[in-house]
């Protein structure tokens, strides 16, 4: 059974950074393609980003497309999510996704999901 813990969340600037860790457990993390949502209040959990399982490949939302960046070290069994050039639409609880389902231009998730953590960009 694979547990995630996000980590990275706050409160941060227009403009700026801010980079989002997820540490996998439990399960073989190196073989695992992984994925970034978002949840807004009052909107639904929407794909951000996400990494195949050797971080050769890579997927965006259009909105943070040129802006974000997904990476990986499978030796620390971790994956991050480094947001540049935030924005106030930014702001929700990120969720990281372990062994979903990624081929071609999609990723689909996968029932195991951290805990979330909130980001909240200012103006």
């Amino acid at each position: 059974q694979v547990q995630l813990v996000e980590s990275g969340g706050g409160l941060v600037q227009a403009g700026g950074s801010l980079r989002l860790s997820c540490a996998a457990s439990g399960g073989t993390f190196s073989r695992y393609a992984m994925g970034w949502f978002r949840q807004a209040p009052g909107k639904e959990r929407a794909f951000v980003a996400a990494i195949s399982w050797s971080g050769g490949s890579t997927l965006f939302a259009d909105s943070v497309k040129g802006r974000f960046t997904v990476s990986r070290d499978n030796t620390k069994n971790t994956v991050y999510l480094q947001m540049n050039i935030v924005r106030p639409d930014d702001t929700a609880v990120y969720y990281c996704n372990a062994a979903g389902q990624y081929s071609g231009s999609r990723y689909g998730p996968s029932p195991y999901w951290g805990q979330g953590t909130q980001v909240t960009v200012s103006s």
